[in-house]
């Protein structure tokens, strides 16, 4: 294997998990990595995707195990909750007997390949990575051996939502979180994703897929709270599927991380169907936050709505292209993109790219992007009332913030990223007094 082929030498050595992942194996190592000429890739800094360095994480021991269940604190009410590590399952807990009175699945996913093998293989990563991770997607297909698969039957709602932690534990290993939800026609649920680093400091790779499948007037609320280490590689690759008066709901929260590259693909494929695509990013230090999306309109009478908000302090940069899709004979559409960012530093950076491709008449499409800095009138309010510099800052981003978040309308959920948002303030140091 020679070096450009981007193959990573000791992920190489533990080759795919199982014979059918082989395929997908032989895919990733025939593609070529990422180049920035290649449009799907302008801005990154694709010298940051070097796998070389990563293996396979080792096994987690039993005092490793207790603490990090101990350290999966999550929302207070909830209907189940699942911990990995290293891509092993740690603890699996149902706190509503709901669940299985309902009919609801909620599975491990490689007990879910034995068990239910018809529905695995009719959703399990059907939709193509299209936005330039077809690389990293493939890796994904060819190592993952664990994450959640979720299927609520026919007019189920979930009342609470169910949660799932992946931790990467040890320097320079790999995980390869999977989520799989089957939402049938009315059913109703939301659920979190966290994905976490045990060591902040510690290199590491995540490569994380979701898959989405939303049936006729389903609903679907979906969150990400991202918190890899400040020397984590991570790639996130999700796909929507939404059906005929669905409705899904997407919130991805990137707080952590070296290099983060996030990819967003929304199918709406029947009338009445509708897409919210959320994110809030707080980048400090040298983070790159890199995220792509695209809302694909493929039948009439459909909505989708995109709002991004960055803020950036130190040298972060961050990326965002975006592109609404109108398919042939998608009439009336209604479709928005906007992404904001807020620039805390002369040394931030900030690139957007938000764009139109309509093929229909009768449609209603806008998008566009603004960056800015702190106004100093907001500034100086608060400093007048004796809030310090350091706090007054703080108080503006996360209003800043707060308009992709509470569109969530989850309260509990928001607290719970408010909380984190928090957290990442007092963890680094994100501004200097």
């Amino acid at each position: 294997m020679t070096e450009t082929s981007g193959a990573p030498v000791a992920l190489l050595s533990a080759g795919p998990a199982a014979p059918g992942q082989e395929a997908a194996w032989n895919l990733f190592t025939s593609i070529p990595m990422p180049v920035r000429t290649d449009e799907r890739w302008r801005f990154a800094n694709v010298r940051d995707l070097d796998l070389s360095a990563y293996s396979q994480a080792l096994p987690i021991d039993a005092m490793t195990r207790k603490g990090l269940v101990a350290r999966s604190r999550g929302l207070e009410m909830a209907a189940g909750r699942m911990v990995f590590a290293n891509d092993q399952l740690l603890a699996r807990e149902i706190l509503s007997d709901l669940l299985e009175q309902l009919g609801v699945v909620w599975l491990p996913l490689e007990q879910a390949m034995v068990e239910h093998p018809d529905l695995f293989q009719q959703y399990f990563m059907r939709e193509e990575a299209i936005l330039g991770s077809q690389k990293f997607a493939a890796l994904h297909a060819s190592q993952v051996r664990t994450g959640t698969f979720l299927h609520v039957p026919r007019g189920v709602e979930i009342d609470l939502p169910i949660e799932a932690f992946h931790w990467l534990h040890g320097r320079n290993g790999s995980c390869f979180p999977h989520t799989l939800i089957i939402a049938e026609d009315r059913a109703k649920v939301t659920f979190v994703d966290y994905y976490e680093s045990s060591d902040m400091q510690a290199p590491g790779l995540a490569c994380a897929v979701n898959d989405l499948w939303l049936g006729a007037g389903a609903q679907v609320t979906y969150v990400t709270a991202q918190s890899w280490s400040r020397q984590a590689l991570a790639f996130q690759i999700n796909a929507t599927v939404v059906g005929r008066d669905a409705h899904a709901k997407a919130l991805f929260a990137q707080l952590g991380g070296r290099h983060i590259r996030s990819e967003s693909l929304s199918h709406l494929r029947a009338p009445g169907g509708r897409s919210d695509m959320l994110a809030v990013t707080v980048a400090n230090g040298a983070q790159e936050i890199d995220a792509r999306a695209f809302q694909i309109h493929e039948a009439p009478n459909t909505a989708s709505d995109l709002l991004y908000k960055n803020s950036l302090d130190d040298a972060a940069r961050t990326i965002f292209a975006g592109l609404i899709r109108v398919d042939p004979g998608a009439h009336q559409t209604d479709a928005y993109q906007k992404v904001r960012n807020l620039l805390l530093s002369d040394d931030a950076e900030a690139n957007s790219a938000p764009g139109l491709e309509i093929e229909a008449n009768d449609v209603r499409c806008t998008h566009g992007a603004t960056t800015g800095q702190i106004e100093q009138e907001e500034l100086f309010y608060l400093l007048s009332r004796g809030i310090p510099w350091k706090s007054a800052q703080r108080l503006i981003v996360e209003g800043f913030l707060h308009e992709a978040l509470e569109r969530l309308s989850q309260p509990a959920i928001c607290a719970k990223l408010v909380a984190l948002i928090k957290q990442k303030f007092d963890a680094t140091n994100f501004w200097k007094s």
